[in-house]
């Protein structure tokens, strides 16, 4: 331009602006993939594991491996479950002719057919498994492991606490996972704190939870939004006896509006209605009048981490003289005492009891 500099232009980058490398792979924060990068915290992780020599690891989202060979160096063998098949190459190249590239793998009994003199018998096999397992851990047939260590995409925290502490088959110790801080106040959150909800009262009747270090969003490559936590899982043993759908049933209506009294929550029209539903169902199926406690339905939770003030479509708090079925409700929390109680300051002994209660009466949430 006369009179003037002409500005040289900067070449455009093709790079994605979120996605950050290492090692040349790219991260997708959409996805979840954020990368512990400090050495120190990956130390202290594992050894506030408490890990043992003989352990089976399970590693769910193992990226690049940083946490990976820690957990190979102080476990027996580490069964790392990772969905993007990038990472699972990576994985292989970084531990290809090591000394740990054995413990991704395990000997396990194969049985096969064996045809003898028309006779089908069964023999044992030994092979390798593979350690690598490419896919959704949510929808993967998890192996036997004893401690599971992991840093998930926070997407799935929900879901994956319901199924290793409700759908998996086998007993494990612990499992230490990091989480979004805010999740994670909520799971260790007691009766009577700001942030207790039904996803507290629900982890915290199958497991012991105790928080183990604070770790801020520079940790990782690329950084998330929010800081983390880090957070031990003990699953109760034995497990508790109770009806899973009935206990969640229950915890979804006191925790629809956790700092209203117990008598309001359940005089409202559309609570009433429904237990009142269950009720007469079960009538139907048991012609009795003896009512069996308890149903047997498959054991399912859904470990919410949202807000528990959810609207249930109220249709009025039913005020006035109560209703047959109503008054039967109402005294059934006036006899426990639980009419003027909220479910913010409810213990799990409480609410055992007050849904035993309600179970002895043949009223169901479920």
């Amino acid at each position: 331009m006369a009179g003037g500099k002409m500005k040289k232009e900067k070449p455009k980058s093709n790079r994605a602006p979120s996605n950050h490398y290492q090692g040349g792979i790219s991260f997708h924060k959409s996805k979840g993939q954020h990368i512990l990068k400090n050495p120190l915290l990956v130390d202290s992780i594992v050894q506030k594991a408490g890990i043992k020599p003989t352990d089976v690891i399970l590693e769910i989202g193992p990226g690049t491996g940083n946490l990976t060979k820690k957990l190979l160096e102080a476990g027996k063998t580490v069964v790392a479950v990772e969905l993007d098949s990038r990472m699972v190459l990576e994985l292989q190249r970084r531990f290809q002719g090591t000394p740990h590239s054995t413990r991704l793998k395990r000997k396990t009994n194969e049985y096969v057919p064996v045809t003898v003199c028309g006779f089908i018998f069964t023999t044992r096999k030994v092979v390798d498994a593979e350690r690598v397992i490419q896919g959704d851990v949510l929808k993967t047939d998890l192996p036997y492991f004893d401690i599971c260590v992991a840093n998930i995409p926070y997407q799935i925290s929900s879901p994956l606490i319901n199924k290793l502490l409700l759908k998996h088959p086998h007993s494990f110790r612990c499992a230490v996972i990091m989480f979004q801080k805010e999740f994670a106040m909520r799971l260790i959150a007691q009766p009577g704190d700001t942030l207790y909800c039904r996803l507290s009262a629900n982890t915290q009747l199958y497991a012991r939870i105790s928080h183990l270090l604070k770790v801020g969003k520079n940790n990782f490559r690329p950084p998330p939004k929010v800081d983390s936590s880090v957070v031990r899982i003990e699953p109760r043993k034995p497990r508790p006896d109770v009806n899973a759908r009935e206990w969640d049933g229950l915890l979804r209506i006191c925790f629809n509006r956790k700092n209203k009294t117990l008598g309001a929550i359940f005089k409202q029209k559309n609570v009433v209605a429904l237990l009142e539903k269950n009720y007469k169902t079960l009538r139907a199926l048991q012609p009795e009048d003896n009512v069996v406690e308890g149903m047997d339905v498959e054991d399912e939770m859904e470990m919410d981490g949202g807000s528990d003030d959810e609207d249930m479509d109220e249709d009025g708090d039913g005020e006035g003289e109560p209703s047959g079925f109503k008054a039967i409700v109402l005294g059934i929390l006036k006899e426990g005492k639980y009419d003027e109680k909220r479910s913010s300051k409810l213990t799990q002994e409480d609410f055992i009891h007050l849904l035993s209660m309600f179970n002895k009466a043949g009223i169901h949430f479920s």
